[in-house]
């Protein structure tokens, strides 16, 4: 029994990986993976909305030019006589400037909206990065996790070997039946199963690592020191952290936004009932415009005032669709302030549960060591100890391992999750930690 609670100790304090690497896998994804690169793509496309709108108030200046040719032939005049032929060329150059005036703050609003947009681009950023760093950080456990679940299985398989071979040895002494020996064949090959399941397992959970970290898994043991090394900034209770999620959730402020941009569009569909105005300056230069003028200098400016007064309902339609996109999204933010206040009571009472859980499977485990070492000895040294009360204490630590390895699994998750609920799940702010 020393030799294999001293084998289980060294495979499971060897290869640690430290609080250092930790960071380095997070920030991997957080510099590699598509899907935040895609988004980052995506808020510098937004922002360039911001110079469209602003286009808008800025005159357009263009500068044209052509150049044709004719020739008639083959004339005649009304009494049938021959005329000359002729060729025309003429050369035609433009400079024209046009300039908005007014345009019922459709321009302002568009500039307005654009800004938003370009909000909105960036917590929808802020909120993928959240996503990654909790899918990161929930991949590392879980590797942890399948990572333990795995080893403990092996040892079991290991032990319930051990135990097949001396029951082998007894029932040829007569200390045991056969049945004895059955049971603890059926536990080996159950055991066995179990480990194929859990390397399975761990095959997954490494693809899942390299999927969304961008990393190579680790082949070595890895080890949480986080929950003991690095002390996270959480909320002290639960009023601070509905506080912070209140003023932080991406999701809420992603929502607030929805609804000042459904503004904004209903502004602009208001705009489009009032009257716009515009002028336009053109300067152009004719070579050889007709037969008797060789050329032409022209300057105009010319100032133009539009009323809308009937499009075929269209302005109106497009009116009533964004006050009722108004009143949508209206709905939607109740429903969004509700929900992450729901998300973060959740949030923070699985962090605390699951900080109890991870206490009481830890005093489960040493309570079945104490008890699986004691019966096992009782039934090598021939005691009144049964092969199948062996059978169920290993079986119970076993159980309870893997139970505990679940609890720091879900205890360190709970804390990402907590952090992200609050808007507080930052690359910067873990490594402040």
């Amino acid at each position: 029994m020393k030799f294999i609670f001293i084998f289980i100790f060294f495979i499971f304090n060897a290869n640690v990986v430290s609080t250092a690497e930790f960071l380095t896998y997070l920030e991997s994804a957080y510099k590699n993976n598509p899907t935040l690169n895609a988004e980052r793509e995506n808020y510098k496309a937004i922002k360039e909305n911001i110079n469209i709108s602003r286009s808008e108030f800025l005159p357009s200046v263009s500068i044209s030019g052509s150049q044709s040719s004719s020739q008639n032939s083959n004339r005649t005049n009304q009494s049938g006589a021959a005329l000359p032929d002729t060729e025309n060329t003429s050369e035609v150059k433009s400079f024209s400037v046009d300039q908005k005036i007014f345009q019922g703050f459709q321009g302002y609003n568009s500039i307005k909206r654009s800004k938003l947009e370009s909000e909105q681009a960036a917590l929808k950023l802020k909120n993928t990065e959240q996503q990654i760093l909790l899918n990161s950080a929930t991949a590392y456990y879980d590797l942890i996790y399948k990572t333990k679940n795995t080893q403990f299985n092996l040892v079991n398989v290991d032990l319930f070997e051990r135990q097949v071979e001396t029951d082998s040895s007894r029932l040829q002494k007569g200390e045991i039946t056969l049945t004895d020996l059955a049971q603890s064949e059926s536990s080996l090959a159950g055991a066995n199963a179990k480990f194929i399941e859990a390397k399975t397992e761990l095959l997954t959970a490494k693809s899942n690592f390299e999927r969304i970290i961008r990393l190579p898994a680790p082949e070595e043991l890895i080890k949480d020191n986080l929950i003991k090394n690095v002390s996270l900034n959480f909320p002290t209770r639960l009023s601070i952290a509905l506080s912070f999620s209140k003023k932080n959730n991406p999701k809420l402020l992603l929502a607030k936004l929805d609804y000042k941009m459904s503004e904004t569009n209903l502004n602009i569909e208001k705009s489009k009932f009032s009257p716009s105005a515009s002028v336009n300056y053109t300067q152009s230069e004719s070579k050889d415009f007709s037969s008797s003028i060789d050329k032409t200098d022209q300057e105009s400016l010319k100032a133009t005032v539009t009323i809308p007064i009937f499009k075929g309902g269209k302005n109106y339609s497009s009116f009533k669709k964004a006050k009722f996109k108004k009143k949508q999204n209206s709905l939607i933010l109740q429903d969004t302030i509700n929900e992450v206040k729901t998300d973060t009571a959740n949030s923070w009472s699985a962090y605390q549960s699951s900080e109890s859980v991870l206490k009481a499977t830890q005093a489960q485990v040493k309570a079945a060591e104490i008890a699986n070492e004691g019966i096992t000895l009782e039934y090598d040294s021939g005691k009144t100890r049964t092969t199948l009360e062996v059978i169920q204490s290993r079986s119970l630590l076993l159980e309870a391992k893997i139970s505990n390895a679940i609890a720091e699994r879900n205890f360190a998750i709970s804390k990402f999750e907590l952090l992200a609920v609050i808007g507080d799940l930052t690359l910067a702010s873990l490594k402040k930690s």
